[in-house]
């Protein structure tokens, strides 16, 4: 049983649990063999069950909650900061493996494809066999796929690796959220912890902007991977050696509980009606017309069929009282459904935002890799305060006044970008459009987890982290392909006889960033209506 710490010095501002291998509080069990912890009072607080008085453990406690809170902070860092090196340097890449118009984007949607259709039964794995363990062999994996992207020859070869990669993502991510409700109490602690995690999203992002951009225009868009690797496995090394084993520790994990415990028909339902319709959007974001096709036909068909197939699974699973994947009661949960589906349209209207802005710098504008990450770099300190405010505030403000204040941000982006001139300097759009732009996602990312895992059972955090990073996953590839879908039908229909050439493509663009606009609005309205008078989330529980 895991126990609530908390030194007794009241400078700490994290409470970590601590872990069964070396708890040193003293229990007691009743008759019902549950053990029994002293509380200790004090005249003005009421504290965790259980206080800890040597400064030993208090240092201790301490240094858990910076270990924790390392491993999934830099862990999802190093992941966005992939996606972002991959913006600066698909032109780039594109031009070294002859990658044809057709899969020019393939490099960075197929890691959120496999990635989003891998999570809910990455999730399910982690809650049977442990977050720790799963955590580990995802980050494991991550090393080995990131230098195999380095050291790619081929196109092919490179989209096939990121599509391993983004099952790796999906086994950490999972286990990550898994980890920090086991590690912490419900309380701020536990709120800075999703705080610091969906922080290392901008602050990776960012980086993979800037430093891409230098990678890409000096040694090469390998290096990118080759840094990727080398972090990945130094996180690897010191969560193997400092990660505390107590952490997402599963008791008696069998083969029959795995059989047993996890919804295998459901995750492989909802995995493959996902990954068919992902596939379909890439291939017909390039040209409208290939929707036409039979093979995109049958797919798309076969894909609408397996959700049906999968809502029916769900409503047999519940019936029957055996595990579900995500039983459908839970979507008549308003909450819960607004926010899933905000998460979905928000994070795909900020990836597709960040790629057409830097589109847009390159193509129209034509500066280099170096010079676009540089003017996409101000997403990094928005992201990071963003992040850190909302994890202060979070259990003090109404959440649904901090979903709808940093949509309201966001909004602006996308129509800043839609009436910029091509001639326009940095500083009169781009530079307030890509400042604005990941405020909606990350005001977004700590509110949205406490209240999704909060609708699911502790056993099952996993799988609750699962559905959150799914629909933001999924949101993104499908966002970015519906935009690109976008873009390219109007730039086909432009009037320009050169369709490569910019008058061409900045009016494919132009429309881009209003259907974003569209994207935004109906986000917006959303939140209003479905999460209005939910009050605070990610309160401490006495």
């Amino acid at each position: 049983m895991s126990l609530p710490i908390q030194p007794i010095s009241h400078l700490s501002t994290i409470e970590l649990e601590s872990f069964p291998h070396n708890n040193p509080i003293t229990t007691t069990a009743n008759n019902n063999h549950q053990p029994v912890v002293n509380h200790t009072h004090h005249n003005d607080d009421i504290l965790p069950p259980t206080t800890v008085s040597t400064p030993a453990a208090s240092a201790a406690a301490k240094t858990r909650t910076v270990i924790v809170i390392t491993c999934v902070a830099v862990i999802t860092c190093v992941n966005s900061f992939l996606n972002g090196a991959l913006v600066v340097a698909t032109p780039a890449i594109a031009k070294d493996l002859s990658l044809s118009k057709g899969v020019i984007l393939w490099p960075v949607t197929i890691q959120a494809l496999t990635c989003g259709c891998t999570l809910l039964l990455a999730g399910s794995v982690a809650d049977v066999v442990g977050s720790r363990h799963t955590y580990l062999v995802g980050n494991f994996l991550q090393t080995l796929t990131s230098l195999a992207c380095g050291l790619s020859r081929t196109g092919v070869q490179l989209i096939v690796f990121r599509a391993f990669a983004g099952i790796a993502a999906s086994l950490c991510l999972t286990s990550a959220v898994s980890i920090i409700n086991d590690a912490f109490v419900p309380g701020r602690g536990r709120n800075l912890a999703f705080a610091a995690m969906g922080g290392g999203q901008p602050v990776g992002f960012g980086l993979g902007l800037t430093l891409g951009g230098v990678l890409t225009s000096s040694i090469g868009w390998e290096w990118g991977f080759y840094l990727s690797a080398i972090i990945n496995g130094l996180v690897f090394a010191l969560s193997m050696w400092q990660l505390p084993e107590g952490v997402g520790k599963v008791e008696n994990v069998t083969w029959k509980r795995l059989g047993e415990e996890i919804d295998w028909v459901g995750a492989l339902i909802v995995s493959a009606a996902l990954a068919m319709l992902s596939y379909v959007l890439a291939i017909v974001s390039t040209n409208s017309s290939g929707i036409h096709k039979p093979g995109n036909i049958a797919l798309l068909t076969v894909a609408l069929g397996l959700v049906v197939a999968f809502v029916s699974w769900m409503h047999r699973q519940e019936k029957l009282r055996k595990p579900a994947l995500i039983p459908n009661s839970l979507w008549k949960d308003k909450v819960f459904s607004s926010i899933c589906v905000n998460v979905f349209l928000v994070w795909g209207s900020f990836n597709a935002v960040e790629q057409f802005g830097n589109f847009f710098l390159q193509n129209i504008q034509e500066l280099s890799a170096l010079q676009a990450g540089i003017r996409l770099s101000p997403a990094i300190v928005t992201g990071i305060l963003a992040n850190i405010l909302v994890g202060l505030l979070v259990h003090r403000i109404r959440a649904d006044w901090i979903v709808i204040l940093s949509l309201v941000l966001s909004w602006s982006s996308p129509l800043l970008m839609a009436l910029i001139k091509p001639t326009a300097t940095y500083w009169s759009f781009a530079f307030a459009a890509f400042l604005l732009n990941p405020i909606g996602a990350d005001g977004l990312f700590t509110v949205s987890n406490l209240l999704i895992t909060s609708r699911f059972p502790m056993k099952t955090q996993g799988l609750a982290g699962g559905v959150f990073q799914t629909t933001s996953q999924i949101g993104k590839s499908v966002g970015l392909a519906l935009t690109t879908l976008v873009a390219s039908d109007i730039t086909a229909g432009s009037s320009s006889k050169d369709k490569e050439a910019s008058p061409a493509l900045m009016q494919g663009y132009r429309a881009a960033f209003w259907f974003l606009v569209a994207i935004n609005s109906t986000s917006l309205c959303l939140s209003i209506w479905g999460l209005r008078r939910i009050g605070t989330v990610g309160r401490k529980q006495d």
